[in-house]
C-alpha cells in the first residue's frame, strides 16, 4: 500500500460521491481530488485510511474535454468541480446519485434528468464566517475563511453587502469568531443578515448597514436575537402550476432552498409529483411546497420541529385555505393516528435521511404515494430501500444541481405503492 506523499498515475473511473473521482492501484481503491473520469492524471498520495488512498491530482497526463481552466479563487465555497466544464458536471451529479442507488438500494436507475441552472450569483443564502480579524467562507477541507466575492456564488452587489456585514463584525469585535447568516429574496431586492457571535467580545454596538433590509445579532445558543435595524423576514412570490402564485416569508434563520435559478423548478416538481387528495408535509420548513399546494386548493398538513421555520409557518398558514401548521417533532407527528388518510406524503428531511420510525409510520400507514426530497442520494437511497422493503415502488427520480460547481446535489423521488 503507498504511503502519503508517493506519486502515482492513475486512469480516472467515475465519480464517487463527496467529488472525488474513483480511480484503482494494485487492487486499492483511490479517491482522486482534480481529475475528470476518462482521464489520465498523477496524483499525490495524501492518505491512506483503511484500504482506501485518498489523492490529489498534481499533473494531467491525458486531459478529458471537459476539462477548464479554474479561476484560484474558486477553490473557496466548497467548489471541486470548478475544474468541470459547467455542461459535464449535472452528468457527473446524475452518475453519484445512480452509484448511491447502486449501492445503498441494490437498484438500477439508468440514467437520471439533472436539471441546471447558471453557476454565478445563484445562491439566496450563505453563512460566512469571521475569525480574529478575518472573515469569508471557508477553503475546502479547511477553517481558513477566504473571500467571499471570489466564489461568485452570491450576485457582485450582495457578496460586497455581506463582506461589508463581516468587516463590521471585525472592527465591533476585534477577538470574534462569529457565523453570519445571509439570505436575500429570488429577485435580490431584499437583504438580512443574522450575526451570531459564538466566542469573543463586543467593543461597541453594531449599526445598520447600507444595502440590507434587516440586521440582527445573537450568540451560538439561537436565543432571542437583538434586531439591530429593519426586518429578519424576507419574503418571495413563488409560482405553481397554471399560474398560482403564493408568498412564502422565510426568516433569515430559517432553511429555505438557496438556489435561484432552480427553485421554482424545484417546487414544480414537487408540486407535480403529488397525486389527488389530501397532503402531510414532513418536515415542512416554513411551507415553501405546502403553500404552493395549497394554493392550488389542496387540504396540507404541513410538520415542522424547528423552532424558527415553525414561526414562520405559522404564519403563511394563517395566510392560506386548507393548509394547518403543526409545530413539532416529526416522529410525534407519524406516532398519531391519522397518516393513513392522505393520499400523498411529501418529506423533505436534514441530510441524515428519514428516522427508522418515520419510515416504519409510513410504511404502516400505506399512505399511497411518497414524495421524498433530499439533499444528500446517500441517505435517500438506504431510505427508498426500506420502503420498497415495505411494498413501495419507486416510479420517479430526478436530480437538481442546486450548488454548481460542488459535489452537492438534490433530488426528488417518487413512490407509490
Amino acid at each position: 500500500m503507498p504511503s502519503p506523499g508517493a506519486i502515482l498515475e492513475l486512469e480516472i473511473e467515475r465519480p464517487a460521491i463527496g467529488g472525488r473521482m474513483i480511480a484503482r492501484h494494485d487492487g486499492a481503491v483511490v479517491l482522486v481530488a482534480g481529475a475528470i473520469p476518462g482521464e489520465r492524471v498523477r496524483a499525490r498520495v495524501e492518505r491512506v485510511q483503511r484500504h482506501t488512498l485518498f489523492a490529489r491530482v498534481i499533473e494531467v497526463v491525458a486531459a478529458s474535454p471537459d476539462r477548464v481552466a479554474a479561476d484560484p479563487a474558486l477553490a473557496c465555497g466548497g467548489h471541486v468541480f470548478a475544474h468541470v466544464a459547467d455542461a459535464r458536471q449535472p452528468r457527473l451529479k446524475a452518475e453519484m446519485i445512480a452509484d448511491a442507488f447502486r449501492r445503498q438500494a441494490r437498484l438500477e436507475v439508468g440514467a437520471v434528468e439533472v436539471a441546471a441552472g447558471l453557476a454565478d450569483g445563484y445562491r439566496t443564502r450563505a453563512r460566512a464566517h469571521v475569525r480574529h480579524g478575518r472573515w469569508g467562507f471557508f477553503e475546502d477541507g479547511s477553517h481558513t475563511p477566504c473571500d467571499i466575492a471570489g466564489t461568485r456564488q452570491l450576485s457582485v452587489e450582495s457578496a460586497a453587502r455581506l463582506d461589508a456585514v463581516c468587516a463590521a463584525v471585525a472592527a465591533a469585535a476585534s477577538d470574534a469568531h462569529a457565523d453570519v447568516e445571509w439570505a436575500e429574496s429570488i429577485d435580490g431586492r431584499a437583504r438580512v443578515a443574522h450575526v451570531a457571535l459564538t466566542s469573543g467580545r463586543w467593543r461597541h454596538r453594531l449599526g445598520a448597514i447600507d444595502g440590507l433590509a434587516g440586521l440582527s445579532i445573537g450568540d451560538s445558543t439561537g436565543a432571542a436575537a437583538t434586531q439591530v435595524a429593519g426586518t429578519p423576514f424576507v419574503a418571495d412570490t413563488v409560482t405553481g402550476a397554471a399560474g398560482a402564485t403564493v408568498t412564502v416569508r422565510h426568516h433569515v434563520r430559517a432553511f429555505f432552498q438557496g438556489n435561484r435559478h432552480l427553485l421554482h423548478p424545484l417546487v414544480g416538481a414537487v408540486v407535480a409529483a403529488v397525486s389527488d387528495g389530501d397532503v402531510v408535509d414532513l418536515y415542512a420548513g416554513v411551507g415553501l411546497f405546502a403553500l404552493t399546494l395549497s394554493g392550488h386548493g389542496r387540504r396540507v398538513d404541513a410538520v415542522e420541529g424547528d423552532r424558527v421555520a415553525a414561526e414562520d409557518l405559522a404564519v403563511n398558514a394563517a395566510a392560506a385555505t386548507g393548509l394547518r401548521a403543526h409545530h413539532g417533532s416529526v416522529e410525534a407527528y407519524v406516532a398519531r393516528p391519522g397518516l393513513s388518510s392522505s393520499a400523498t406524503v411529501i418529506v423533505d428531511p436534514p441530510r441524515a435521511g428519514l428516522s427508522a420510525a418515520v419510515c416504519e409510520a409510513i410504511a404502516a400507514a400505506a399512505v399511497p404515494r411518497v414524495v421524498y426530497v433530499s439533499c444528500d442520494p446517500v441517505t435517500l437511497a438506504r431510505d427508498v430501500r426500506r420502503l420498497i422493503d415495505a411494498g413501495y415502488h419507486l416510479t420517479a427520480l430526478r436530480g437538481f444541481d442546486l450548488f454548481p460547481r460542488t459535489a452537492h446535489v438534490e433530488a426528488v423521488a417518487t413512490l407509490t405503492r
